[in-house]
């Protein structure tokens, strides 16, 4: 028998005009019980934690940014203390894994882009050694160990993760590499520098460092190396933290290797495997800081939401005016964008076998420019007072702007993206 449908059991009355609330994380779908939990945990560590201790080294010197009284050190500790390591991450199944990931370092992101890239960059080692099951790594270097990435030389900045030569004009030579492990019978043997730009580089405890690679026929590039260095080991010096514009809370510098020797125990990838170590680690990376720099926009736009409803002119609140709320709507949509595709490309790559490293590089060119331009029009809305370091709106542009040449320059990813589209059959 059909009865005829009425009214009220169809669905409840809807107000004339709906003005939903969208959640802590915009239009997000529903998390995962875990991911949720995730999300809480590290959002109140953002705002109680990263946020003012970013701001205080910020403006601290280098040098005592990474000082043993540095508030940096005490964050660190309790990053640790919430528990996310690698392992944890690994017993999740992929798609539960790329959820979480993506929602930890958006909040991270959203405290503080240079102590989120901190925090990413110190994982490298662990989930390099998890992802490619070496297990001597895996229990020398675990991820309570501050770690960072050396690839960038001097000479040798976004080419250096060009290691297949793609992008590589015809007439082009890599030159000479300012860093080369010369593998010599059961030892890798290591000279040269890394440049000022490794994150961690001159506090980190073990380098995943990837060069050229000597196997007696001289420095191959293309045929490189990855070698895991407890950055103890004699020959390992440091130069001084780097002083810069932007991330200020991120310590940077160069590291120096005088006749390092290590058993081919700490070799994770030789010539054979090293272009698939520096896909995998670039894939990898380029995916993180998309949703990182998720975060650092969504905080510009929170911020410039909010001062938009205090702040008032001409007799109201500035967000009664059409052009302001137009510029904030057009905030919450590009992070929106940055969101969705930073999760979409994290899923992806870490739930299919090869990874697309050129959708980590969408990833991260579409995030970092939005940042960029989320947290200028954001700085635009607090007028002359968004000049001033009595908010924090300035510090968030500063750190958007280095994030358009970290991991890869944007103009150098988008060439390279560009190229992994070509369709060979079609040519």
């Amino acid at each position: 028998m059909n009865a005829k449908a009425t009214p009220d059991a169809v669905a409840p009355a809807m107000p004339a005009s709906p003005k939903p609330k969208l959640g802590p994380l915009g239009a997000q779908p529903a998390l995962s019980e875990t991911a949720a939990m995730v999300q809480q945990t590290v959002h109140r560590f953002a705002e109680d934690v990263l946020r003012p201790v970013g701001i205080q080294l910020d403006r601290m010197t280098p040098d005592a940014a990474i000082a043993p009284e540095s508030p940096f050190w005490a964050a660190r500790k309790q990053y640790l203390d919430l528990g996310f390591t690698i392992a944890t991450m690994f017993e999740l199944e992929p798609a539960e894994r790329a959820q979480v990931m993506s929602v930890l370092f958006e909040e991270l992101g959203w405290g503080d882009a240079g102590l989120a890239i901190s925090i990413g960059a110190g994982l490298l080692p662990a989930f390099m050694a998890a992802a490619f099951g070496n297990r001597f790594l895996m229990e020398r270097f675990p991820d309570t160990m501050l770690g960072c990435w050396g690839i960038t030389e001097p000479d040798h900045g976004s080419d250096s993760l060009d290691a297949n030569r793609m992008i590589f004009h015809a007439q082009g030579k890599y030159g000479r590499p300012n860093c080369v492990a010369t593998l010599d019978g059961d030892s890798v043997v290591i000279n040269g520098q890394k440049s000022a730009w490794v994150s961690n580089g001159t506090i980190a405890e073990v380098c995943i460092l990837y060069c050229a690679a000597d196997s007696g026929d001289g420095p191959d590039t293309q045929r490189g190396c990855v070698v895991y260095v407890p950055m103890d080991a004699p020959g390992v010096t440091r130069g001084k933290p780097l002083d810069k514009i932007g991330q200020r809370a991120l310590n940077q510098g160069e590291i120096y290797f005088d006749d390092v020797r290590l058993s081919k125990d700490y070799l994770l990838a030789g010539p054979d495997d090293y272009l698939q170590a520096v896909y995998a680690i670039h894939t990898f990376a380029n995916s993180i800081m998309a949703t990182v720099f998720a975060g650092t926009a969504r905080s510009a736009y929170e911020l410039a939401l909010g001062y938009a409803h205090e702040r008032k002119q001409g007799g109201v609140p500035i967000i009664r005016h059409q052009s302001v709320a137009h510029r904030l709507f057009h905030l919450a949509r590009k992070v929106e964008c940055s969101r969705a595709l930073a999760q979409r490309v994290v899923q992806y790559n870490l739930t299919n076998d090869p990874p697309a490293l050129h959708a980590g590089m969408m990833a991260k060119v579409t995030s970092t420019q939005h940042a960029f331009e989320v947290a200028s029009d954001a700085l635009q809305i607090f007028g002359g007072n968004g000049l001033t370091r009595e908010y924090p709106i300035e510090k968030i542009l500063r750190d958007a702007r280095a994030s358009l040449i970290e991991d890869g320059c944007n103009e150098v990813l988008a060439i390279k993206g560009g190229f992994y589209l070509i369709d060979e059959e079609r040519l």
